[in-house]
């Protein structure tokens, strides 16, 4: 099953780090949060990742490209016509196709321009900037047995982001966006969508979490899976700070692996 990973945002609110590198390059331990979530993904065996890139995209690929390097000791033998040894290679078993979803495009829009790459199967999708302790494997059997198009993961935490309105049988009843008193169950992203989602998505200007979220909901085809543990997003140089202390301190609760 496919990854989807939304890397495509300007990053505004951490303008500090995303001035110079796309807010999904942004490092926590000296790697990019994207790596962390892949690395999450890996542990529960999930390797094909699709990544939606858009603001400063050309970064992404360059990484990518360059991954053997960052993660190896290397001699460079200049005496021996610039010949290049890798020592102690670390390989991921990915697979990761980066795509460059548009500058300005919005959630849904970026979703939609890579249905090619992900057919007509079904896909999981998560937010570029937050990392979750999650049990993945539980995710998608918890999607795969009610039915439905759509799973969110659903935290509770007191801060602004979309409100979920989720019944006694975790169908999400309601999607709205977000105020500033609201304290209720958000969407945390690490969501399982069935190919027919795409149906919800129209142009570059359609924003997933807003039109899609809520037809779906008022169809009774999104699900929440109820999550306790942690999750945070990287939205601030607070919270950037936040996540950098307890991955130096050895209690970063999304190191599963």
């Amino acid at each position: 099953m496919r990854v989807v990973l939304l890397a495509g945002g300007l990053g505004t609110r951490i303008s500090e780090e995303s001035e110079y590198r796309p807010k999904p390059m942004v490092e926590i331990g000296g790697m990019p949060i994207l790596w962390h979530i892949m690395k999450e993904y890996s542990f529960y065996g999930f390797n094909d990742f699709i990544v939606c890139a858009g603001y400063k995209q050309h970064m992404i690929k360059e990484w990518f490209a360059d991954y053997f390097l960052y993660t190896s000791d290397v001699t460079f033998d200049f005496t021996q016509g610039d010949k290049i040894i890798l020592h102690n290679q670390r390989t991921e078993p990915w697979k990761v196709t980066v795509v460059d979803t548009g500058y300005g495009t919005m959630t849904g829009g970026r979703l939609k321009r890579v249905q090619k790459y992900i057919g007509d199967e079904p896909f999981m999708v998560t937010y570029g900037d937050g990392v979750c302790d999650v049990n993945i494997s539980k995710l998608l059997e918890f999607h795969q047995k009610h039915g439905k198009s759509a799973t969110l993961t659903a935290v509770k935490i007191d801060q602004s982001k979309g409100v979920l309105d989720v019944g006694g049988d975790n169908a999400v009843r309601s999607f709205r966006e977000k105020s500033t008193t609201d304290g209720a169950l958000i969407n945390a992203g690490y969501m399982v969508f069935q190919p027919e989602v795409f149906n919800y998505l129209t142009d570059d200007n359609c924003i997933l979490e807003q039109e899609p979220m809520q037809k779906l909901a008022s169809d009774g085809q999104l699900m929440s899976y109820q999550h306790e543990g942690f999750w945070q997003c990287m939205d601030t140089k607070r919270e950037k700070n936040i996540l950098e202390e307890l991955w130096d301190t050895g209690k970063a609760p999304w190191k599963v692996w």
